[in-house]
């Protein structure tokens, strides 16, 4: 044993003020610090339905020449929705899926780290579609992204050519997606992603997200995806998407 050690119970007794004299730290709230939920000693994290720009009775006037009313409603309320709900799903099952069970065939650990994939992709993409649209087209409203497209695929016009191609190019379920390719080339890039995450790339920033999925036009178009993306695009709101453009690009 080391003698000159002074162990807690001798400070104690030594100490003149006692446990009068000791002064104990505040608890750290991290349910608040990191927005995660406190169970037992696992922490889950709760995923958050986030807002769009404009309220739901807004959406339906500043949205109708791209989807009908009603698809601006349910698509935000109930499928987009959905994707949130679901990921807290997933996330209160993590907490008790057996990992050791986990195997390249079929595991309920790896279908619960499949759909969160799904999920989490499914979200982010709507988060954006929604706070793209519901401008007038301008894209004079955002001098930087503008500037930037130009640099890139050599005039709006070229942009928007090779945009449509790649959204009428995925499936039937999908998506076509300006990126900022941040960890490789450091290109503005038009993707086409198939569901919502085939075809995606790592570390690309979304800029702009068409979702093609048939369910986003056909209460208004019907089979006509060309004619619904030439209205997205007339639609977009450039203010916020060069907002998001200086956010992570510039």
């Amino acid at each position: 044993m080391n003698r000159n050690k002074l162990t807690r119970r001798d400070f104690i007794k030594k100490s003149s003020v006692g446990l009068a004299g000791i002064t104990f730290l505040p608890v750290i709230n991290f349910k608040e610090k990191l927005n995660k939920n406190i169970k037992g000693d696992k922490m889950v994290y709760e995923w958050k339905f986030n807002p769009r720009p404009y309220t739901d009775e807004e959406a339906k006037s500043l949205l109708k020449d791209v989807i009908s009313p009603e698809t601006s409603d349910w698509h935000y309320n109930t499928h987009h929705k959905g994707y949130v709900t679901f990921l807290n799903n997933i996330e209160k099952e993590l907490e008790s899926a057996d990992r050791s069970k986990a195997n390249g065939n079929y595991s309920h650990i790896g279908e619960l780290k499949r759909r969160l994939t799904w999920n989490h992709g499914g979200t982010v993409l709507h988060d954006i579609y929604w706070e793209v649209l519901g401008g007038d087209g301008d894209i004079s409203k955002g001098p930087e992204i503008k500037a930037a497209i130009e640099k890139e695929f050599g005039s709006f016009e070229n942009w928007k050519a090779d945009f449509k191609a790649a959204a009428i190019s995925a499936k039937l379920s999908g998506w076509g997606v300006l990126v900022y390719d941040m960890l490789y080339s450091g290109r503005l890039l038009n993707i086409l992603v198939d569901e919502h995450h085939y075809g995606a790339i790592w570390g690309g920033i979304p800029l702009i997200p068409c979702d093609v999925f048939e369910h986003a036009y056909y209460h208004k178009d019907g089979p006509g995806r060309a004619k619904y993306i030439d209205n997205f695009l007339n639609n977009l709101h450039w203010g916020r998407i060069n907002d998001r453009f200086v956010k992570f690009v510039k």
